[in-house]
């Protein structure tokens, strides 16, 4: 295809397949990244050797890769009031919702994304938003997602197309597209080089990744990974 993409890059595992899964699809890909006082920030450190590491392991995607954009919505940890944003214990809501979820952050992320978008010509946006396997965010579902692409469209009076290649996949799955997509080479890099733990913890390196271990997150990635890895063994 010769559409031009823009990826909603975390440097998480997640948005590090959409990454993979664009470039191979795309004639030209740009990630953004948003700072908003995550209390996972390192997240942000990890994002450029992810990059970095796309670049040299991966030649024919390495042309495809082009700028990278960080955006300051610190506001956000003023307003979200969060586990995600302070130092509160990761509990769950009354809601049902764990505490992790910061109100409105993917619908502001795919906003500002598609501001860099319609300056830089980017007729796609990327996301890793999943409601398979995921702690329920709202803002992480597809009729979301689908809604904010007729807002979005019509608000830039110009068309943007929302791509979420993980919406139906659970963590196992996205591991297996990793594969699928880059060989044992990127599920290493999956492994090595991205960070998902809501603690910010790169001490510890577990078979799945560096993190607590514990957390919503890291429990979801080490789940996936284990199913992963049953279901390589049985091929």
């Amino acid at each position: 295809m010769t559409d031009r993409a823009l990826v909603l890059f975390s440097g998480g595992q997640d948005s590090t397949v959409c990454l993979a899964w664009a470039l191979d699809r795309y004639d030209h890909v740009e990630t953004v990244g948003f700072d908003y006082g995550q209390r996972h920030a390192i997240e942000m450190a990890c994002r450029e050797a992810v990059r970095f590491a796309l670049r040299r392991g991966f030649p024919r995607w390495a042309s495809r890769l082009g700028a990278d954009h960080v955006l300051d919505l610190r506001t956000l940890a003023a307003i979200g009031d969060t586990a995600l944003t302070s130092n509160a214990a990761i509990a769950f809501e009354q809601n049902g919702l764990p505490n992790t979820f910061v109100p409105g952050r993917n619908i502001l992320f795919f906003t500002y994304a598609a501001a860099v978008a319609y300056r830089r010509d980017l007729r796609r946006l990327v996301g890793g938003m999943c409601e398979t396997d995921y702690s329920g965010y709202p803002d992480c579902r597809d009729d979301t997602l689908k809604a904010l692409q007729v807002a979005l469209t019509l608000g830039l009076d110009r068309r943007l197309v929302i791509d979420t290649p993980l919406m139906w996949l659970d963590k196992a799955a996205t591991w297996q597209l990793a594969e699928a997509l880059g060989g044992t080479a990127l599920v290493d890099l999956v492994v090595a080089e991205t960070h998902t733990c809501y603690l910010g913890d790169r001490a510890t390196r577990h078979a799945w990744g560096y993190g607590c271990g514990t957390c919503p997150a890291c429990a979801l990635r080490a789940q996936g990974w284990a199913r992963y890895r049953q279901s390589a063994g049985s091929r």
